[in-house]
């Protein structure tokens, strides 16, 4: 009996209309546009507007799109996982809201949260459910509102964060594609230098949280920077080296987009070319959960059947790791893109 590996066989993505430029956010905050793209390489944000929006209105369109792309019927979706930091409310789970949206009656799901690394380590849960074969048709969303949880009188976090949603399809295959291996990874001692201190069982909201701007970000950057380069460049090689990828035969490094610096240094730990890294961090910033998607989302066209391509990442928490694959389709241009 051949092994079943669970293959990515489509995506989408969303990004709001509205774009926050480094000019209007200079505006706001002591920041200028050289200086954020020297310590950080983001040129502009995508932000989502409106009253009562929130991260399932994004994700519905990224999962719409999805289903249109590969003619999925929404009925015979199994699973359903959203996963990143900031759900519509505390409960019901975004996947629940998700999925009414969507259409899809026929499938569990819930959310999963684990800082910038959610992408990642639930399509790692996702593909358990699919290797056992009690799944047949998953979607995984990741989807973010980081401008619900910016302080934008903050100039060390605004200036990073933008809003957007990605989504996968993912099922099984008997061929030589999908999800060949995994190194995950987390250190809750890093969990001071990045939080949101607010809005929890610990510290529910009062008057004098939010009067202390406790439900924002708190980011120490020297050591969050210092911990995403060591461990994402390590983790990457040794991923690498255990299943014979060299920076010849690796067609695409798919790294978080928290720092053009990191990016680059991860890409040098391995010794790989910058035309052979996904960057999209000049115009979505750090999107979060929503980030890895939305490279497979804007490179797709670019992916072939059969490309070698190593996912990684690091958020809060700590958590960090990387994920192998080997893409299961030839993509195509899609005139429909947003």
């Amino acid at each position: 009996m051949k092994k079943i590996r669970a293959a990515i066989t489509g995506v989408a993505g969303y990004v709001p209309d509205y774009i926050l430029t480094n000019e209007e956010l200079s505006q706001m905050v002591d920041t200028t546009d050289e200086w954020i793209m020297t310590r950080i390489g983001i040129r502009e944000r995508h932000i989502l507007k409106g009253e009562g929006k929130g991260t399932s209105d994004m994700a519905e369109l990224a999962v719409k799109e999805l289903f249109r792309k590969t003619g999925t019927n929404p009925d015979d979706v199994d699973l359903l996982i959203w996963c990143g930091v900031t759900p519509d409310m505390a409960f019901p789970s975004t996947a629940n809201i998700i999925s009414d949206k969507v259409g899809v009656k026929n499938a569990f799901g819930y959310d999963i949260n684990a800082g910038c690394s959610s992408f990642l380590f639930s399509l790692e849960t996702v593909a358990k459910f699919i290797e056992t074969g009690s799944v047949k048709k998953a979607v995984l969303v990741g989807a973010e509102k980081m401008s619900s949880i910016v302080d934008y009188s903050d100039r060390t976090t605004c200036p990073i964060f933008g809003d957007g949603a990605g989504a996968v399809l993912i099922e099984p295959t008997e061929e030589d594609y999908g999800l060949f291996d995994s190194i995950l990874h987390v250190d809750g001692s890093g969990r001071k230098h990045l939080f949101q201190a607010a809005g929890g069982s610990r510290y529910p909201a009062t008057m004098e949280t939010v009067l202390r701007r406790q439900h924002y970000i708190y980011q120490e950057g020297q050591p969050v920077f210092k911990a995403a380069v060591s461990n994402m460049g390590d983790i990457t090689l040794k991923l690498m080296e255990r299943n014979g990828l060299t920076k010849d035969n690796l067609n695409w490094l798919v790294p978080h987009q928290a720092n053009l610096r990191i990016i680059d240094a991860t890409g040098n730990r391995i010794g790989l070319p910058r035309e052979k890294i996904m960057i999209t961090i000049d115009h979505y910033g750090n999107t979060s959960a929503a980030t890895l998607p939305l490279c497979l989302w804007d490179y797709e066209s670019k992916l072939h059947k059969g490309d070698n391509l190593v996912l990684t990442t690091f958020g809060a928490g700590f958590t960090w790791g990387a994920i192998y694959i080997k893409w299961a389709y030839d993509s195509v241009c899609d005139i429909n893109k947003q």
